[in-house]
């Protein structure tokens, strides 16, 4: 691939901001190392890993690489029965866990869940518990070894404390002997050359029993040692070496261990790293919203809104870019600052990216060609040191472009013909589109000459492109229009600016009549094209909305009909067990009257008997219809407010006003887990004792008073699916507002700010709610969502 394409399409920048993503050393440098491919399967599998990285992302929130360092050092000097340091064998420790971590990182929560290619980096992730534990237990930082690491060093330690306390002990009472009082310089007991000390007055040497190890700056203080304490000093000596000589052996035996699992290590290493780059490129992707694209063989290009990903999201004018499939030659033209240069590199960087493994900022299924070579002539590229100007420092790349490029390379030309004689410089640009377009190179070139633009009208296989500028504001809306020559707007741009009519009149002399015939023809071009881009936009807006409201009503009847089948299943369980109770009754009844027929004497408490069983099933029977059915006249409710009781008639169901009706006497009423508007007709109001009673209950003003009793004023999702969270807050903000509660605080976590980002946009089309913040310092800040409810 071409170098210097790279730079000029500023492709090592992209690589800059990927290694940033990086967490090791060594993924920054693999990164770095990142080189567009030629091949399809290099570029799918590239793709694939981004893709899955990405996803993974999004799902699971960024896998933790702390602590991965490198530690090949350590390895190769452990292969050469070297003893790693205790800080080494830490460095070893440490990446034991990052690989323990993520190799749970890699665990799925489901069987649905599947990561091609990454689940062979997971299962190829080999942890070694048993030498991280090892390690863990028996290294407590980078300078200190641990009691527990063998039985010999614990007794060791324990013999050099109590030593220590031995010498202390005596040293207290030497310090406090009045026979030494005056002797000493203070009472304090010091460590000179590891002995343990006391201060002596100098002229006090030949007095005092011990060994002088030490004395101060002015000679009148000397550090010595009793001579009762020597041995015991001694001793300390001989155990400080001991535990030396034990923690030479435990690093040993730790250093055999690791060079005994060097091959895993080396192993886990590349995998990890390789890992690292992935989810780096997984990190980028989600930066600027990137899409994985597709490629092709053929030389068809078709980007669709493509943002450049080194300008401000702010600022960037999504462009559409297709070229190699009806044309192998784009033509752009439009005024300067336009976006020509732009729109260009867009093209080359993301061709770059695209064959590196990148995703690129467009929408979905946008396509990329597989290209062998880019070739990129943009920008001032004069030379002072060789003396050339613009002119010739473009040509001298252009002649080096046009003896390298071959059939599948893609060629992007500024200016091309710029810094010369007009016409000269058309004439050539011309010429060389021209033998680009013979071989069916594909060609993307800006240019100001309108010979050029004449050339692409005429021309099969080459086609106009413009960038769109608004004359009313003398703006550029940096939109590529391709099919559309660029129309020059001088004469428009200078009446604007309030250039006298009679200069430009006679300016306008100058041009000759077909100049002027082509600029007219543009103009009307491009009113045309404005015409069908904005109709087209308009269109697809219909047709999500449609869409939008298809689905938003297919779900409706879908959980229309699992109600209707719930109230049906209901009421059959009703008729089934009040059927059971009435001939269980009456076959008592029955049996009673068989058993009084039987006896003489009896015949008016059998006709009583026959009198109560007919009315019992006619009252069953009553009051099962009267359950179901509703009286025809019935009274239709003038005012409603939320949390009334109602009766809705066609589901034959009670529930609770959540709103007043609205200008279309519709009211919003829940039953049970389901919400829905029904017009005032099809309400009553619910008078039964019940309704009644908890109406009672309500305090004044509130609805649902004692009902705010069970309800939490915060709900938590963290860990949940956006689909699961947004379900359970739906449902817990309906019943805080029927409760009465005014301000409710949602904890969704921060994490990637997925869930916080689908919380908050689900909040804006809640009708309960009146407004929303994050919370502040003390409340959860970034975490949290401070809810206010009508």
């Amino acid at each position: 691939m071409n170098k210097k394409a790279l730079r000029t399409l500023e492709y090592d920048k992209i690589i800059e901001k990927l290694a940033g993503f990086a967490v090791s050393p060594m993924a920054k440098e693999r990164a770095r190392a990142l080189y567009p491919q030629t091949a399809m399967s290099d570029i799918a599998l590239w793709q694939q890993e981004t893709t899955e990285a990405t996803d993974m992302l999004l799902r699971k929130g960024t896998p933790s690489f702390g602590g991965f360092r490198e530690i090949r050092p350590q390895l190769k000097r452990a292969s050469m029965a070297g003893v790693l340091s205790i800080s080494e064998l830490m460095g070893v420790g440490e990446f034991l866990y990052v690989c323990r971590k993520i190799k749970n990182y890699g665990k799925h929560e489901n069987k649905a869940e599947s990561y091609e290619r990454m689940d062979e980096y997971f299962e190829l992730l080999a942890p070694l518990p048993s030498l991280e534990n090892e390690i863990s237990r028996c290294i407590l930082s980078e300078t200190e070894i641990s009691d527990d690491a063998s039985s010999e060093l614990r007794n060791i330690r324990r013999e050099i404390k109590a030593s220590n306390e031995k010498v202390k002990d005596h040293l207290n009472g030497i310090i406090s002997s009045s026979a030494y009082r005056n002797m000493l310089q203070d009472f304090v007991i010091t460590i000179r050359n590891d002995r343990y000390c006391v201060p002596v007055r100098s002229e006090y040497r030949n007095s005092f029993p011990g060994m002088i190890h030490d004395q101060s700056n002015t000679g009148a203080t000397l550090f010595m040692e009793p001579l009762s304490v020597i041995q015991l000093n001694n001793k300390i000596k001989e155990l400080q070496a001991q535990e030396k000589e034990e923690i030479r052996k435990i690093l040993v035996e730790l250093s055999l261990l690791v060079t005994e699992n060097s091959a895993i290590l080396e192993a886990d290493l590349e995998l990890l790293t390789q890992m690292d780059f992935i989810f780096a490129k997984g990190e980028l992707s989600i930066s600027m919203a990137g899409t994985q694209p597709l490629f092709n063989t053929k030389g068809y290009v078709n980007i669709q809104k493509a943002r450049h990903p080194l300008l401000e999201d702010k600022s960037v004018v999504p462009i559409n870019i297709y070229l190699g499939k009806d044309f192998s030659t784009l033509l752009i033209t439009g005024p300067n600052t336009g976006g020509k240069t732009v729109a260009l590199k867009t093209l080359g960087l993301f061709s770059l990216m695209g064959q590196a493994g990148l995703h690129i900022p467009a929408f979905d299924h946008s396509q990329l060609a597989i290209f062998d070579n880019i070739f990129a002539d943009i920008g001032d590229e004069q030379s002072i040191e060789q003396s050339l100007s613009t002119f010739s420092s473009h040509m001298t790349n252009i002649v080096r472009i046009m003896e390298e490029v071959t059939d599948d390379s893609l060629v992007l030309f500024d200016e091309l013909g710029a810094g010369t004689d007009p016409t000269e410089g058309a004439a050539l640009a011309i010429a060389i589109i021209q033998a680009l377009k013979e071989r069916k190179i594909r060609t993307a070139v800006t240019t100001h000459y309108s010979e050029l633009k004449v050339y692409a009208l005429s021309t099969e296989g080459v086609e106009n492109a413009s960038c769109e500028f608004d004359v009313e504001t003398l703006r550029p809306t940096y939109r590529l229009l391709i099919g559309i020559p660029g129309k020059s707007n001088a004469f428009a741009i200078s009446k604007r600016l309030g250039l006298q009519d009679y200069i430009l009149e006679s300016a306008k002399e100058f041009i000759s009549q077909d100049e002027a015939r082509f600029e007219d023809v543009i103009t009307d071009l491009e009113i045309s094209k404005k015409s069908v881009v904005y109709e087209q936009e308009r269109a697809e807006q219909y047709r999500k909305e449609a869409e939008s409201l298809k689905l938003e009503v297919e779900l409706q009847k879908e959980k229309t009909r699992e109600q209707k089948e719930k109230i049906l299943q209901k009421a059959r369980e009703e008729a089934k067990l009040i059927y059971a109770q009435a001939k269980e009754e009456a076959d008592s009844i029955i049996k009673e009257m068989n058993r009084q027929a039987k006896e003489k004497g009896n015949q008016q408490k059998l006709i009583e008997n026959r009198t109560k069983l007919k009315e019992k099933l006619s009252s069953v029977q009553e009051d099962f219809l009267k359950s179901k059915k509703v009286k025809p006249n019935h009274k239709v409710p003038e005012k409603l407010q939320a949390g009334d009781r109602v009766y809705v008639i066609s589901f034959d169901q009670n529930g609770v006003v959540l709103s007043p009706p609205d200008k279309n006497k519709e009211v919003m009423v829940q039953m049970g887990m389901m919400k829905a508007k029904f017009p005032l007709a099809e309400l009553m109001l619910d008078d039964s004792p019940k309704a009644k009673e908890m109406k009672q209950k309500q305090a004044p003003g509130r609805t649902k008073t004692s009902k705010s009793q069970f309800i939490s004023a915060e709900i938590d999702c963290r860990g949940q699916l956006v689909e699961e969270a947004i379900g359970n807050i739906d449902k817990y903000i309906d019943d805080a507002y029927l409760s009465g509660l005014k301000q409710i605080v949602i904890i969704h976590g921060k994490g990637t700010g997925a869930l916080r980002t689908a919380v908050q946009s689900y909040l804006k089309t809640n009708p309960h709610v009146i407004s929303q913040r994050p919370g502040v310092y003390g409340e959860g800040e970034a975490g949290v969502t401070v809810v206010e409810l009508k």
